[in-house]
């Protein structure tokens, strides 16, 4: 079942997200994702179960996101906390996309879902805009600061990547 979807992806000065996907804390992450790469983000899922507005939502960015990448470096990296959490993200257009990641929150309900819902939303991601992702935790415990640590560090990742390199 594809789930509806609007979105619009553009490169900015200064990030901002209008964000509406019934998950409440992945609304929130992806506005923090388009802080971080710079990007305007309009993003709107119909309502379902919230792992087919996940899944919705990563496919739907992805697919935005691919054309961005396209005309720009294609890979960026970052390094980025967010209190006391430090996740690192590295990424590329890649004609096999990968999504790997040390972090696993498939024992934690979150908004409803059963599911990790970062990784779900990431790896449609990477599907959708045929990515090599790669995100690592290297230091935080707490769940809330450690998702918006990774989302940041894919945002600046992204947002290089989206963007022409300097001569």
């Amino acid at each position: 079942m594809n789930t509806q979807t609007g979105v619009r992806v553009e490169l900015s000065a200064e990030g901002s997200a209008n964000v509406t996907t019934g998950v409440p804390v992945l609304d929130h992450l992806v506005g923090e994702l388009a802080r971080a790469a710079r990007l305007r983000v309009v993003l709107e899922v119909a309502p379902e179960s919230a792992d087919q507005e996940v899944a919705a939502a990563g496919r739907g960015f992805g697919n935005a996101v691919g054309a961005l990448l396209e005309g720009g470096a294609g890979r960026g990296w970052s390094i980025v906390p967010a209190d006391e959490a430090l996740a690192s993200a590295a990424l590329e257009r890649s004609d096999e996309p990968l999504f790997a990641s040390n972090v696993d929150f498939s024992d934690q309900r979150v908004a409803g879902s059963s599911t990790d819902l970062a990784s779900r939303f990431l790896r449609e991601l990477t599907d959708a805009a045929s990515l090599n992702l790669h995100v690592r935790l290297l230091e935080g415990t707490d769940p809330q600061h450690v998702l918006a640590a990774m989302f940041k560090a894919v945002g600046a990742a992204l947002g290089q990547a989206c963007r022409k390199e300097p001569d």
